[in-house]
């Protein structure tokens, strides 16, 4: 071979070579670093107006006024790829009408897809009635004002996006959860509105009572916790979840936002963060909590003057929410997905021999409001006949790194809440319930069998027995494609 030729083809080859590295790393320093950018606010939905309806009971009551304010809190995440909105209204339950009118205007202002906006309800029993359950009457004249609010807070939110960083950690309190549904020993009676004489199981029975057995089912002691931070270090916002009913203990007369609100305060105290600009968002996400509230009953408590067990129960949680915030590890960019899925769940409709009894009850006992449990599920019956054989409902999983989180539209079970926590291929995931609309109570397949309030037919409580079976399967398949 001729060498001049030779060496012509090696100095070529080397030069190519040295182009070819070259031009690589001018292509990776053209390449913009990915960046992350979060936004945080809370807008107050407290009523303008005063008295109002307050839901949380089965009778219709008013507030004449609000001892602290109700807020909807809001968070925008985008990565550069994918822009999702979390909210989490002082609300005891919120009609999915409302919140998907208020995706509607917050996604023709942010450009953020409906799809990927998760909104969900804290659970206050002392917040205005917008859902109809009961005898509440539903505050007719907030309901628009209550879409457009949280529209606002998701665009305000979307609006002060900025570089920032998250990370996530799980914390752990057992002294504020405890199952509330009984065994009882053999012998003691269980009534249940409708004469049937099956329940096996009581809810919120009389703590430290010599008929109580064992608590018919777990808790969850977890309290995830998913932080944001600017890239200086200055906190953005708080997602917590906890498990946790509600705590009450507020007169019937007021608003409040019950433990939820006073975390928000607690814990912005706790990292010196009350007066950051653009504020500091804490917020507290009810986890899975159809079964679980914040009576000891095994032991009882001592009772409190109004809104102290509230404050006693979010110091407590706050505390714990610290110390799982205090090993946050953050991460400057993170993969952000989110699924949603629609799903078609059965009704559990009155028979006519079950009409034909609330029938008579009411109408000899005649029109209400009534006290009589009996009457009130009664009326609760015919409420029922008029619903249809099936309802859509809405799901949602969202991966954030390697944090999962769900949405379910329910009152959930702890147990499925467990299940999922178990089965995620995201570790950690946690639930927001209530999320998205408002759909009842969750119960198990075990837990139906076993009856008990919270399976009763009625508003508050109608999807068909095997609905938490087939939602725990659709988050988890939800869970596996955005784990991808």
């Amino acid at each position: 071979m001729n060498f001049s030729i030779l060496l012509g083809s090696r100095l070529a080859a080397a030069v190519l070579g040295l182009l070819s590295i070259l031009s690589g790393e001018l292509s990776a320093a053209d390449t913009p670093a990915r960046v992350l950018r979060a936004g945080a606010f809370a807008i107050d939905i407290t009523p303008t107006k005063f008295p109002v309806s307050s839901s949380g009971s089965m009778t219709h009551r008013t507030a004449d006024g609000a001892h602290d304010p109700l807020h909807a809190r809001c968070l925008v995440l985008d990565n550069g790829e994918t822009k999702i909105a979390l909210v989490t209204c002082d609300s005891c339950m919120i009609p999915r009408e409302i919140y998907d009118a208020a995706k509607q205007q917050a996604s023709q202002a942010t450009g953020i897809p409906t799809d990927h906006i998760l909104c969900s309800a804290t659970h206050t029993h002392t917040a205005v009635t917008v859902g109809p359950t009961f005898q509440s009457l539903v505050q007719v004249d907030y309901l628009g004002f209550l879409a457009q609010r949280i529209a606002e807070g998701i665009i305000q939110a979307h609006s002060q996006l900025e570089p920032a960083r998250v990370g996530w950690a799980v914390g752990n309190n057992p002294r504020q959860v405890f199952n509330r549904r009984w065994f009882l020993r053999p012998g003691t009676p269980i009534a249940d509105p409708f004469d049937h004489g099956t329940d096996t199981v009581r809810m919120n029975p009389a703590a430290n009572s010599k008929s109580l057995l064992q608590p018919a089912g777990p808790v969850d002691p977890e309290i995830p916790v998913l932080a944001v931070q600017a890239i200086d270090g200055r906190p953005i916002a708080l997602w917590a979840n906890y498990s946790l009913h509600y705590v009450g203990g507020v007169p019937a007369n007021s608003l409040s936002a019950d433990y939820y609100g006073e975390f928000a305060q607690q814990f912005a105290g706790l990292i010196d963060a009350r007066k950051t600009k653009p504020a500091f968002v804490a917020t507290m996400t009810n986890g899975t909590s159809g079964d679980i509230n914040n009576v000891n009953f095994f032991e009882g408590r001592m009772s409190q003057q109004p809104f102290e067990q509230i404050r006693l129960v979010a110091v407590d949680v706050a505390n714990s929410a610290h110390v799982a915030y205090q090993r946050v590890e953050y991460e400057d960019w993170v993969p952000i997905k989110m699924q949603e899925a629609e799903i078609e769940l059965g009704v559990r409709r009155p028979d006519a021999e079950e009409l034909a009894r609330a029938e008579k009850l009411i109408e000899d006992a005649g029109p209400g409001p009534w006290t009589d449990q009996r009457l009130i599920y009664a009326n609760e019956t015919l409420d029922m006949a008029k619903y249809p054989a099936t309802v859509q409902v809405k799901l949602q999983a969202i991966r954030i790194g390697g944090l999962g989180i769900v949405s379910s539209p329910c009152e959930t079970f702890v147990e499925t809440g467990l299940a999922i926590k178990k089965k995620s291929p995201l570790k950690p995931t946690f639930t927001i319930e209530l999320a998205n609309g408002y759909n009842g109570y969750l119960p198990t397949p075990e837990q139906h069998a076993l009856g008990g309030y919270e399976t009763w037919r009625a508003k508050s409580s109608y999807l068909a027995v095997d609905a938490a079976s087939q939602i725990q399967e659709t988050l988890l398949r939800l869970l596996d494609e955005v784990a991808r």
